[in-house]
This record gives structure tokens, C-alpha cells and sequence, in this order.
């Protein structure tokens, strides 16, 4: 089958589609703020730690932000209160006070 769709258009419909998807997300990652959910931390990236919860897929769901004050390791689950959120993403601390 030839494609007769032009250029413009996919990209008008992509555009589309993601500006969907952008509230979608927005509103369900909302719903999240002032529960706490069991994050794995991934990597460390620039001043946070970077995980997903117990329920997200890496490179596809939200990841969640943590302040590199507490200290945490790559490769460990750590319970994580989140505090806020923007369309993609979710900050968290853990809800005991960080170690020194």
C-alpha cells in the first residue's frame, strides 16, 4: 500500500495524540501525590535519584525524582511519599528523615 498521508499531517496528528496523552498523564500522576509507593532507584542524575514505582515499565511510564540529600543506592527499593508531580514525572522523599 503506497503512503498517501502527507507529512504534515502525521506530524499534526502526533502532535495531537501527545498533547492527549500529556493530560492523561498529568492527571493520573496528580491522583499519586500524597501516597507513598515502593520505588526502585535506577541511577543518579544531576541532583536526584531517578526511580519508578513497583508498577512503571523504564522508558515508558513516569520516572520518580528524588532529592540526592537522602543518600539512596541504585538497585534498592525504597519506600517513597510523593510530594508533587508534572506531566511525566513525580518527586518523592522517603518519609523518614535522611541520613547523614
Amino acid at each position: 500500500m503506497q503512503d498517501e498521508i502527507p507529512q504534515e499531517i502525521k506530524e499534526s496528528r502526533v502532535a495531537e495524540l501527545m498533547e492527549i496523552q500529556q493530560n492523561i498523564s498529568s492527571e493520573l500522576n496528580e491522583k499519586r501525590v500524597g501516597q507513598i509507593y515502593k520505588v526502585l532507584i535506577d541511577r543518579k542524575e544531576g541532583e536526584f535519584f531517578v526511580g519508578r514505582t513497583e508498577f512503571d515499565s523504564p522508558e515508558v511510564d513516569q520516572e520518580v525524582l528524588i532529592p540526592e540529600e537522602y543518600n539512596l543506592k541504585s538497585g534498592n527499593f525504597y519506600s517513597i511519599f510523593i510530594t508533587g508531580s508534572t506531566d511525566f514525572d513525580l518527586f518523592g522523599i522517603p518519609p523518614t528523615p535522611p541520613t547523614p
